[in-house]
Formats: structure tokens, sequence, C-alpha cells
């Protein structure tokens, strides 16, 4: 993808080197029901004195803090299908700091920059000739009919390597997940549930029954498609008119497509997006069309989306916790290897929770490497104090 922000590549180029002590955010409550079993065994066995979590790799194997014993250094691969994207800082770090704190070598990165399968076939197999230890990818097919993913991920469970999904399962069949290969589970979010909450929103927001549009980068994939099929089940039942507009996966090709339709089509009653970048670029582009007063929101915590909301040019956007996304397929391939399979990975929800004018200034002000910011490179806290609201329950209706 073409670059969101300056900061993303100084970003993604730091995840690279090493940073000094681990950072020990792990896991909070955005759904994660299945995962309370594996959580607590990871917190039991980190549990000491010493409140640092460091590890220390020892030839081919790796001690670590707590009651694990001596492992491998066990080497797990991540297949993206866009790569550069902002969306997916959070995911690297999250990854990362999963390793460190289990004492095991930075996971391997890459796939495709722009959702092209082939690429992320051959990163999937070079994984697989490497001998990966583990691997965690996106299936992004939504068609039933297109096993692109489910060869090599076979191939990879036949070699006896785990693998697992993440931000993307496969396709959707009548509305209901159905996992396009044989991975042992999926960690993020609700996808065509997510898209419901986001035509509820819009449905409640709007003031007139009309044309809605709904932008997606790559239609069909199952990242994203999902979610636009959901929002459009909800607003059409409610007899609003609805629009999918393609915008393509480089943010150059977004920006084009956005502003060309929202100049042609001025008399549309709201308008959303279904993945970060078309959700970042479309307050701006709301904007200079002069439509800044008609409902809009979308996806992810992106710098330039949440500067949109606080900005009164979009309404909302709905969280995902894209660390969970990178620190828990990590967390899960370890246990597994650990076990030898005894502790089978949960299929995990990491979440869906809306951010809206009243709440983004906790984003805004805290430059984390967890949400919501790109400008963080090193570990930190970040300080709170006062009553705890549950997000899901007091913002997703």
């Amino acid at each position: 993808m073409d670059k969101v922000d300056p900061k993303v590549d100084e970003a993604i180029e730091t995840l690279n080197m090493k940073d000094g002590p681990t950072r020990r955010r792990l896991l909070k409550g955005t759904g994660l029901v299945s995962a309370t079993a594996a959580a607590s065994a990871l917190l039991a066995a980190c549990g000491s004195s010493n409140n640092s979590a460091s590890g220390s790799t020892t030839g081919s194997t790796v001690k670590t803090i707590g009651n694990f014993p001596k492992t491998p250094a066990w080497e797990f691969w991540f297949v993206n299908h866009v790569t550069t994207n902002p969306f997916f800082v959070p995911t690297i770090f999250g990854k990362n700091d999963a390793a460190a704190l289990l004492g095991l070598p930075e996971p391997k990165w890459g796939g495709s920059a722009d959702s092209n399968p082939t690429d992320m076939v051959h990163y999937f197999d070079t994984a697989i000739a490497a001998k990966a230890s583990g691997i965690a990818t996106t299936v992004i097919n939504s068609s039933p009919s297109d096993t692109t993913f489910t060869t090599p991920v076979a191939a990879a469970m036949t070699a006896g390597i785990p693998v697992v999904s993440y931000n993307a399962d496969g396709p959707l069949i009548n509305g209901v997940p159905t996992p396009g290969t044989n991975r042992l589970c999926y960690v993020g979010q609700a996808l065509y549930l997510s898209g419901q909450q986001l035509g509820t929103r819009i449905k409640s927001l709007a003031k007139s029954k009309g044309e809605v549009v709904i932008f997606i980068a790559t239609p069909g994939t199952a990242n994203i498609q999902p979610r636009s099929d959901g929002a459009k089940q909800v607003l059409t039942a409610a007899g609003f008119t609805v629009s999918q507009q393609a915008t393509g996966a480089l943010t150059s090709q977004e920006t084009t497509a956005e502003k060309g339709f929202l100049l042609g089509h001025k008399n549309i009653v709201a308008a959303c997006a279904v993945d970060a970048g078309s959700t970042e670029l479309l307050g701006p582009q709301l904007a200079a069309a002069g439509l800044s007063s008609i409902p809009a929101g979308g996806f992810d915590l992106t710098p330039g989306t949440l500067t949109a909301i606080q900005g009164g040019q979009l309404d909302f956007t709905i969280n995902q916790d894209p660390y969970l996304q990178g620190f828990l397929p990590v967390l899960y391939l370890y246990l597994y290897n650990l076990t030898g399979g005894l502790v089978l990975p949960p299929d995990t929800d990491t979440g869906l929770s809306f951010v809206t004018k009243s709440s983004v200034s906790a984003y805004l002000k805290s430059s984390t490497t967890y949400e919501g910011s790109t400008g963080a490179t090193k570990p930190t806290i970040v300080p709170r104090s006062g009553a705890i609201q549950n997000p899901v329950a007091t913002t997703s209706t």
C-alpha cells in the first residue's frame, strides 16, 4: 500500500530492531471468552517477584522466566495481505511483544503489499520450506470455490506445522462464517456481525431514507466483504438504498475513488467504509465534497481516522484490536508447540467497540504501540484512573 503516514515505514523498520525491555501489556477484555484459560496459564507462568519479563537465547534453545521449560528457539511466520498498511503496525508490535515475553525469536512478517494471493502463497510456501515452527495467516478468499489458501495450509499441517488464521478466515456462506482452510483457530473480529453493527449505527444517525454508500478497498476479500454485506443487510431492510464502491488496495487509488463518487453523488444521506484506508480518507473527502453534515463512520484506529472523529468529519469508528491479532497467534502457537498439541488454540473474537468524539481523546493523547498511534516505538505504560466501563456495553448500540 502507499504510505498513509510518513511514520509508518519508520515504525515498521523499528520493529525489526531489538528495543530493550519487554512490554507486558497482555490481554484486555474485548470478547475473549474462549481465550481465558490460555491467558490465565500464561499469566501464571509469568508470575515472579521480578516485575520485568525477559528471555535469553542460548544456542538452539531459549529460557523464559516463570515455570516454562527451556524450549527450542521456535520461529513463527506471519503471512499478511497488506504488509505495509498502517492498520497492522500494532499487530506487528503485538507479535514481537509476545515473542519477546516468551524468549522467542522475532516472528517473520511478509506476504503481499496489495492483497495479491499469489504473493501470499509464495511467502507461505517459503515458511514451510524453512520448517517454520508455526504459521499465522490471513485467509482473504471469500468464495467457497476458491481454494487458494486450502493447499498451503493443508501442506503445512501435513508437515506438522501448526497454522492459525488472524484478521480474515475465509468465506461467508449465507452470512455464516465458514473456515476456508483446516487451520487450528481464528483470531479476529466477527466480521459479518461488525458490519451489521456498522449498519445499525448508520441507520440510527441518518436523518432521512435515501442512498448510503459503502466504500471498500477490495471487494470480495474475506477480511472486509462480510462487513459490507452485514451493513447492507441492515440498511436495506430498513428502507435505504445501498451502493458499494470499490476504492482499491493503494491509498492513492482510494483517494481518487472516494473523491469521484462523492462529487457525483451529492444526495447521499450517509457514508461509511469497511477498511482502515478507506475510513481514514473518508472524513477529509466528505469535507472536500461539502458533505460533512451527513453521518459517516468506518473501521479501525489509524491516526487520520481518530483526527477526523475529533474534528467532526466522522461520527465513529469500530475498533477490532489489531494488537491482539498479533499477540494471541504467537501465544497460541507457543502453547501448541509446548504441549505437543494438547492445548488447542481457541477461536477468539478480538472484539467490537465504537470510538466516538466523546471517547476519541483517550486514543489521541496516548502515544502507544498498542492502539491508535504509529508514533510510539518504545515500551510504555499507559496510565489510567477512575471507574471502568465496558466499552462494548456502553457504545455498541
